[in-house]
C-alpha cells in the first residue's frame, strides 16, 4: 500500500524572490507556510549592495510575515563590478548576509547592475574564498549571439569551469539548474560545488510555454529546456546526491507584468512548493529521499544547523486555484497565478 502520510524535518528554500513593498506583503506568508528559512534574492530596485540595505530589507520581510511566524530570512549581497570586498566581509562577519549573488548583467529581472566580467571582481572572489562565504550564481551568458536554450551550458564551459580552476576553495551554488550539462558538471565537480533545482523545472519542459498559445505563466529565466534535460534534473533531484538540493526560485509578478508586450520572467510556486516536489519524488518512488533533498543537504552545504521542527504531508488531493488574491498591509488585493494553477496535486500539507 502506498505511503499515506509523510513527516519531514522542516525544509528550507535556498533560493526565493520575496520582492518588496506590496508584493512582499502579499507573498511572504506563502514561503513561511512550510519553510523555516530561505535564501532571499537581492535583485530589488535598487539592489541590496550594502550591509545597511540588507539589514533594513530583512526587517521589512519580518514585518510582512504572519503573526507568530518563526520564518528566518537569510540575506544575500548583490554583486556589482564596483562592490567593495571589505563591505562583503563586514556583512558576513556581522551576520547581515550569508552569501553573495552573482547575476551576469542583464541576465534576468533587475540584473542591469550585475557583473559584466567575473575576472573584474577577482578581489571579491578572493575574499569569498578566504572567508568561506558561498557564491550563488545565475549561470547564463547574455551574449545575443548565443541561443537562449544554450546559455547555461555555454556559461559553464566559458566561465564556471575556469572560475573553479582559479579558485579551488570557493564555495559555489549553481542556482536553478535547467540542463543535463549542469547536472553532469555539478555531479562530477568538487565537494564545494552544489546546485539548486526548482519544482517547475522538474515538472515542465519548454513546450509548456507554447501549449495552446503563448503561456506567460510558464516563462522563467533560465527558461525550461527540452524534455531530456527535465529527465536529467529529475534523476539528479531524486538521486540522494547531496550536491543537489531544494531552491524554488519562486518569483511572483503582477498580472500586468506577466501579460504584457514584454512579459516578466518568473513562476510563483511558493504557495504549494513542497507539495509540488513531493509529487515528483512520489512519481520516482523516492519519497524516502525527499527529506534529505528538502531539509538536510542545503543547510549542510551552507554550514548551518538542521531545523528541529517538522511538517507532515498527507496523500490527499489538492486542487490548486487558478488565481490567488493576497492583501497587502493596506488591504489592497494582489492577484497572482500560482504554479500548477487549475491542476490537482496528490499531496497536501497536513
Amino acid at each position: 500500500m502506498p505511503i499515506q502520510q509523510l513527516t519531514l524535518r522542516q525544509p528550507d528554500d535556498w533560493h526565493v524572490h520575496l520582492r518588496d513593498g506590496a508584493m512582499l506583503q502579499a507573498v511572504a506568508g506563502a514561503t513561511a507556510r512550510s519553510f523555516a528559512r530561505a535564501i532571499v534574492m537581492p535583485n530589488l530596485s535598487p539592489p541590496i549592495t550594502t550591509v545597511e540595505a540588507a539589514v533594513h530589507y530583512r526587517q521589512r520581510i519580518r514585518e510582512a510575515l504572519p503573526d507568530g511566524s518563526r520564518f528566518e530570512p537569510l540575506m544575500t549581497a548583490y554583486l556589482t563590478d564596483a562592490i567593495d570586498p571589505a563591505e562583503i566581509e563586514r556583512g558576513f562577519r556581522q551576520g547581515a548576509w550569508v552569501a553573495c549573488k552573482l547575476y551576469p548583467a542583464h541576465a534576468t529581472t533587475n540584473s542591469a547592475a550585475g557583473v559584466t566580467s567575473i575576472e573584474a571582481i577577482t578581489p571579491v572572489i578572493d575574499t569569498l574564498e578566504r572567508i568561506g562565504m558561498p557564491l550563488l550564481i545565475h549561470g547564463e551568458v547574455t551574449s545575443a549571439d548565443i541561443d537562449i536554450f544554450d546559455r547555461e551550458a555555454v556559461f559553464i564551459e566559458r566561465h564556471l569551469a575556469p572560475l573553479l580552476a582559479r579558485h579551488p576553495g570557493l564555495k559555489v551554488v549553481l542556482e536553478h539548474i535547467t540542463t543535463s550539462d549542469a547536472t553532469d558538471f555539478v555531479r562530477s565537480g568538487p565537494a564545494n560545488l552544489a546546485a539548486t533545482i526548482t519544482p517547475h523545472h522538474l515538472h515542465i519542459n519548454r513546450n509548456a510555454m507554447f501549449a495552446g498559445g503563448l503561456r506567460p505563466d510558464f516563462y522563467c529565466l533560465p527558461v525550461a529546456k527540452r524534455e531530456l534535460h527535465r529527465i536529467a534534473l529529475r534523476a539528479a533531484a531524486t538521486s540522494g546526491n547531496p550536491k543537489f538540493f531544494l531552491g524554488t526560485d519562486s518569483a511572483p509578478h503582477a498580472r500586468s507584468a506577466k501579460e504584457a508586450a514584454c512579459g516578466c520572467a518568473g513562476i510563483f510556486n511558493a504557495p504549494f512548493a513542497i507539495e509540488s516536489y513531493a509529487a515528483v519524488f512520489d512519481q520516482h518512488n523516492a519519497l524516502d529521499k525527499l527529506e534529505a533533498f528538502a531539509s538536510e543537504f542545503g543547510p549542510r552545504f551552507y554550514g548551518l544547523p538542521l531545523n528541529e521542527g517538522t511538517i507532515t504531508l498527507e496523500r490527499q488531493p489538492l486542487v490548486v486555484p487558478d488565481r490567488l488574491h493576497r492583501n497587502d498591509a493596506a488591504g489592497t488585493a494582489v492577484e497572482l497565478v500560482p504554479f500548477h494553477a487549475g491542476e490537482t496535486l496528490p499531496w497536501r500539507l497536513a
